[in-house]
């Protein structure tokens, strides 16, 4: 018997759950298969995703196939689910994170800082204008949406300088050497879970322990910590917010930025590792605060 995996159709997402199944197979022996979904931010391209109604656009047909029992899990990135998941679900397992920082791609292999003045650069994300716009206020930023391989052609459709991507994304497809130039999480802090995997079962589902395994610890911490930051602020994607958190022996240190007004806010905390929801929590209240 084959496990179902759910998944979106983009190139990426497939090449995720590829990821996870192999894993699967190396852990515990049992073979999967993907089941493909498009969902309605993957039809709706032409319109800001918090045009539309925000994150969960990304997994609500899949959750629908979970909830049906025509899938035995899916495959998110975590930077795509929203803080509040049906109860009906669990994020069974959250295999170890990969690169979580942001980069940019140029047009010309030109490096960001040396861009000239009023230069185009394309991102579909108000996190990374908003904090582009510090790091180069004379920039112009342009809205582009799609998937990975479309948002590099719109680099020569559009007449672009480079564009805004996340690393995990290239280097999961084996494209990091188009990547021009790293933005460290100080520079452009990260969409809360970038980097990150979740596979996603129905409750007590039968097969949950075959994913169970596939749990790293570490990942699990930091990616709750800041889906608690999140929370608290009650950011989707009509925000513009990012958090990154990160463990330091039995500390945990974590940076959040959120818009209030017309001010991006930053701020960081630390504290024990074992309080990560509870720090996630009194971040998000020192930047409302602030």
């Amino acid at each position: 018997m084959k496990l179902k995996i759910a998944t979106r159709r983009s190139k990426l997402a497939q090449v995720q759950t590829e990821t996870i199944m192999k894993l699967v197979k190396e852990n515990c022996n049992v073979e999967c298969e993907k089941l493909l979904f498009e969902t309605t931010g993957d039809k709706i391209l032409d319109v800001s995703l918090s045009k539309i109604g925000g994150k969960g656009l990304f997994v609500k047909e899949i959750e629908t196939a979970l909830y049906k029992d025509e899938a035995d899990a899916a495959v998110h990135s975590m930077k795509d689910v929203p803080f509040d998941i049906p109860d009906m679900f669990d994020i069974v397992a959250m295999p170890p994170r990969e690169d979580v920082r942001d980069v940019f791609v140029s047009m010309n292999g030109v490096h960001f800082k040396e861009l000239k003045k009023g230069a185009k650069i394309g991102t579909s994300s108000n996190r990374r204008a908003a904090q582009i716009k510090l790091l180069r206020p004379d920039l112009e930023i342009v809205p582009i949406r799609g998937n990975v391989q479309t948002r590099i052609a719109k680099i020569e459709k559009e007449n672009l300088d480079g564009i805004i991507l996340a690393a995990a994304g290239l280097k999961r497809m084996d494209m990091e050497n188009i990547i021009t130039d790293y933005f460290t999480v100080d520079e452009i802090v990260p969409a809360v879970g970038q980097g990150a995997l979740g596979i996603e079962t129905k409750k007590n589902s039968a097969n949950e322990d075959v994913f169970k395994k596939l749990e790293d610890e570490n990942t699990r911490i930091c990616v709750e910590a800041e889906r608690s930051f999140m929370r608290t602020l009650n950011g989707d994607c009509h925000s513009t917010i990012g958090a990154y958190a990160e463990i330091n022996g039995e500390t945990i240190d974590i940076i959040g930025i959120f818009q209030v007004g017309d001010k991006l806010v930053k701020r960081g905390i630390s504290g024990s590792k074992e309080d990560y929801i509870e720090l996630g929590y009194k971040l998000g209240k020192k930047i409302i605060e602030a």
